[in-house]
């Protein structure tokens, strides 16, 4: 019995190892490069609200992959990161991040430096050298954001042609307007009424800029920016997060706003 019993435990084993190395690890920890700006280079996460994936099971990476790709399961970054992925892929990834050493307690992972790193510049003279052209209210995030155009992106959008090198976007960031009660302020036509100036975003591309930036997520050669009041890039901004939020725009030059701006152009 007891040799019975080893020798099915051996079978099985052999049957796990078989699954494990049917899927390409080296293929799936070349895939993973882009999953890094967020679960981390080596499968821990750079923030506690992010899962971790070292040493996840198969089947569990697996089903959550397939649940984003088809879009049982929502989240925007992840959907938008799953779609692009074939089943090959998903086993790849799979194989890799169940490859790996599970995080010990509380580890957390540095952004990458590649996804860190911007060339986005505060533009000193966009009230005067840009197109004001939409206003988008959040009342979730209780902000009202005001967008502007660099003349490259203007010229571009009047003739109807996808967004050529050189064109940049800002956006000034201010808070709602509140009432004593703490809700939020709305005008005659229902907008929100913008109050104290929060801080800064802007998006641009230039030739090469997306190089550093993993295929699953390049948005071209688009880099994105955070700046504070003082006209500073805000340091450890993850562009990952921008680049997976934009990636579906990519027959709309990556723009969330392309039509209103087109509008506006006319």
């Amino acid at each position: 019995m007891k040799i019975v019993q080893l020798a099915s435990c051996a079978l099985l084993a052999a049957g796990i190892t078989a699954s494990v190395d049917a899927a390409n690890v080296d293929a799936g920890k070349s895939k993973a490069m882009a999953c890094g700006a967020c679960h981390g280079e080596n499968g821990v996460s750079v923030s506690p609200t992010i899962p971790n994936l070292a040493g996840q099971k198969i089947d569990y990476v697996t089903k959550q992959l397939k649940a984003f790709k088809s879009g049982g399961r929502k989240d925007l970054m992840m959907n938008a990161i799953a779609t692009q992925l074939s089943d090959a892929d998903i086993d790849d990834l799979a194989a890799f991040w169940n490859s790996l050493p599970g995080a010990a307690g509380t580890a957390k992972s540095s952004v990458p430096d590649n996804i860190v790193k911007t060339r986005v510049n505060f533009p000193e003279n966009y009230q005067k050298d840009f197109t004001y052209y939409y206003t988008i209210d959040f009342a979730d995030r209780k902000q009202v954001r005001k967008y502007y155009a660099n003349p490259a992106a203007v010229k571009a959008a009047r003739a109807g042609k996808p967004l050529p090198q050189g064109s940049a976007f800002f956006v000034e960031v201010f808070g709602a307007k509140l009432d004593d009660s703490k809700n939020l302020v709305k005008a005659g036509d229902g907008a929100l009424v913008p109050d104290k100036l929060m801080f800064y975003t802007a998006m641009e591309t230039q030739s090469g800029w997306g190089n550093d930036f993993p295929d699953l997520l390049r948005n071209g050669d688009w880099n994105y920016a955070v700046f504070t009041l003082d006209k500073k890039a805000r340091p450890g901004v993850n562009q990952g997060e921008c680049l997976a939020c934009h990636k579906p725009l990519d027959k709309d030059s990556y723009i969330f706003t392309l039509n209103q701006l087109q509008a506006k152009a006319k």
